[in-house]
């Protein structure tokens, strides 16, 4: 009887033994990593972003449910088939920039509004609560958004009194996987030049006010975006040559693309 007591006890110990062995062996596969083993993580998808010119240097961007006004000029009815805004954009204190007619009659109640001091300045009190000041090198996050404030203004001589250094922002707005600059009145100005990794660059040139398309140009082909869309090119009495602009940017770069946008609905050019 003893004999056949150790046999069993040994099949029930090598069984119960074998029974943890696995249970250990399974759970490490279902459960815990595997160290050295290369896991695919699934991209996060970045929706796109739509542009619509509105006129001159008035623009509204979508980012999924995010809508940007930049400058927003020339009353609520340019406006009538574009969504609310969630964030506002104002580059300087010109009538082509800031319109607080505009900002009465658009319905602003969920916006932020970024702004230079001067512009600032300018606005009503009412809407302080809602403002975020932002001076040269600034930048803040709204909406999953980094705006970052980036100087504008004049380097010729007969040309500085119309935008002094420190006064308005050109911008750089970190969008998901993209980066859009909006030069805003400026000159081919050295940090213009200086940026790093833009996707998408608007640019001005129009006289007196701003610059020449070779300026422009140069500019673009110093830093080098991957696209870039002339806007705020009518000037006085003239019209910046937009054609001409692209050409030098593609002599000198085949690779960056400059895209013509309709910033002029009303008029013939």
């Amino acid at each position: 009887m003893k004999k056949l007591i150790i046999p069993i006890t040994l099949i029930c110990f090598l069984f119960l033994n074998g029974c943890k062995e696995k249970s250990k062996s399974e759970s490490n596969l279902d459960s815990e990593p595997q160290y050295g083993e290369q896991l695919q993580v699934p991209p996060v998808p970045q929706s796109k972003i739509k542009i619509m010119p509105i006129e001159h240097a008035t623009t509204v961007l979508e980012w999924g449910d995010i809508t940007i006004y930049i400058d927003p000029v020339g009353g609520a009815e340019v406006f009538k088939n574009q969504k609310q805004p969630d964030l506002i954009l104002i580059t300087d204190v010109h009538g082509d920039h800031l319109s607080l007619e505009t900002l009465e009659e658009l319905n602003t109640e969920k916006a932020k509004i970024i702004v230079p001091q001067a512009v600032a300045d300018k606005i009503p009190a009412k809407y302080t609560p809602q403002i975020d000041v932002l001076n040269n090198g600034d930048s803040k996050e709204r909406f999953g958004i980094t705006v970052e404030a980036i100087p504008m203004y004049n380097l010729r001589e007969e040309a500085k009194a119309f935008h002094e250094k420190g006064r308005g922002n050109g911008y750089v707005l970190n969008i998901g996987d993209q980066r859009l600059y909006f030069s805003g009145d400026t000159e081919d100005i050295p940090e213009m030049r200086a940026l790093q990794n833009i996707d998408k660059a608007f640019i001005c040139m129009n006289l007196p006010y701003t610059m020449t398309i070779e300026s422009a140009a140069s500019a673009v082909l110093e830093f080098q975006p991957g696209e870039v869309y002339p806007y705020h090119y009518r000037g006085r009495p003239d019209i910046s040559d937009v054609g001409k602009f692209k050409e030098l940017v593609n002599q000198g770069n085949s690779d960056i693309s400059v895209i013509q946008l309709d910033w002029y609905p009303s008029d013939d050019f």
